[in-house]
Parts: C-alpha cells; structure tokens; sequence
C-alpha cells in the first residue's frame, strides 16, 4: 500500500510553479491545436467529454435521473436525463455543458496557481471514471478509454515536469476551448438555419425553455467562457489582481 501513500503525499504536495515563459509556451502550443483544423478535431473529444459530463453533473445536482452519456466521432455528444422538461432544473442541466469546460478551466487555473498540478491530474481522472461507467455507445467508450489510458500514463509514470506541462496544457486547452466551442455552435446554427435545419443546439434548446432569442444565450455562454479564459490566465501567469 505504499504506493498510496506516495500518491496521496504528491496530491497534498505542492509543486513548483512553472515560469511565465512556460506557461505562455504552453499556451501558445494550445493555441496552435485549437487553430489546425485536424489537430483541433481530435482534441476536441476532450472537450465534449467534460461538456457532456457537466450536463450530467448538474443534472444529478437538479434531481434529474441519468440515462447515460454518447460521444460520437464527430465530437458532438448527447447526455440523456429523465424529469421535469422545463424549469429552471432543466434550464440548469442544458446551460451546464458549453459552461463545463470553462469552469472547470477556472479551477484547474487556481489549483495550478497554488502548485496542485498532481492533484488537478488526479480530479480530471476522476471525472473520467465517472463518464466513463455512464457511457452507452462504443466510439463514446474508446474515446474515454483512450483520453484515460494517456492521462494514466502522465499522472502515474510521468516526471514532475511532465505533470506539470500536461496539467497546464490541459487547463489552457479547457479555458481556451470553451469560447471556441460556443463560436463553433453559432456557425453552426447559421448554417443550419441556411438549411431550414431546426435548431437543436444547447442555445436553441435554452432559448425554447426560456422564451428568448437563442442568439441571446450563445451572447451569455461566450461572455461567461471569456470572463473564465481571462480569470484563469490571470491565475496562470501569476498576475496580481
């Protein structure tokens, strides 16, 4: 059992905080997948799984009862809940996802700011056991399995610098990509609405359950996931508000 205890000293640890060059590097390398349209592809199953788990998350928190988590190859995802169809629960569950990764991002932002980039690595693994034993479609499973077998591998045999870099790409990854996704969605929805498609993006589902512009909630999700984006880098760099 000791290797319990050698990991719960290095959860409770604090870690040297990286330079500002690193983290600026760190977040430059960010950047440049979010901006390759293959590289952004593949990353972005990382960000629907923590979308799709927020909508489980608090839908559980609202009383409502889980059904099970899909993530299909073309990183979309469906997260299915069963109770009341309106009413601010329902509200709650459908604004959570594109609101996931962004808060997320805000606290891996803080813990990374106080030196906890073991213990960030250990909460995203187990966010993922909890998809993970919710998922009901195979290419969901693989997705899963795999963003789990690479997170094992950097948390358990990875060097202190390795944890450190992977804990702040991810953090940048999450902040940077939650106002990416919310922009994603709106082209989207233009599209589809080129296309006489009905809308059923998470705005559009939001704006039927509160009567209003579905323009006005991709409005509140991208200024909430830019208002996260700028508090975290705060924290990131190491800037004194």
């Amino acid at each position: 059992m000791d290797w319990l205890g050698d990991a719960w000293q290095d959860i409770t640890t604090p870690q040297p905080v990286p330079p500002s060059t690193v983290v600026l590097l760190t977040a430059a390398g960010v950047l440049l997948v979010l901006l390759l349209p293959t590289a952004w592809h593949v990353a972005r199953h990382g960000l629907t799984i923590v979308h799709e788990a927020a909508h489980a998350g608090v839908a559980v928190l609202v009383g409502r009862r889980l059904s099970g988590i899909r993530v299909h190859s073309d990183t979309s995802g469906l997260t299915v809940s069963v109770g009341k169809p309106r009413g601010p629960g329902m509200v709650a569950t459908v604004a959570a996802g594109y609101l996931g990764p962004a808060v997320l991002g805000v606290g891996a932002a803080w813990l990374l700011s106080r030196g906890y980039a073991v213990a960030l690595l250990w909460i995203l693994l187990v966010v993922l056991v909890l998809v993970l034993v919710q998922i009901r479609n195979w290419y969901g499973l693989w997705a899963v399995l795999v963003t789990g077998a690479l997170l094992v591998g950097v948390t358990v045999w990875g060097s202190a610098t390795v944890q450190s870099i992977a804990a702040y790409a991810m953090t940048w990854f999450l902040l940077l990509g939650a106002p990416r996704a919310v922009l994603e969605m709106q082209s989207e929805r233009r599209r589809g609405r080129r296309r006489g498609v009905p809308d059923t993006s998470d705005a559009g589902m939001l704006g039927r359950l509160t009567h209003t512009p579905g323009a006005l909630w991709v409005g509140i999700l991208l200024l909430v996931c830019l208002a996260a984006l700028a508090l975290g880098a705060v924290w990131l760099i190491g800037l004194q508000l």
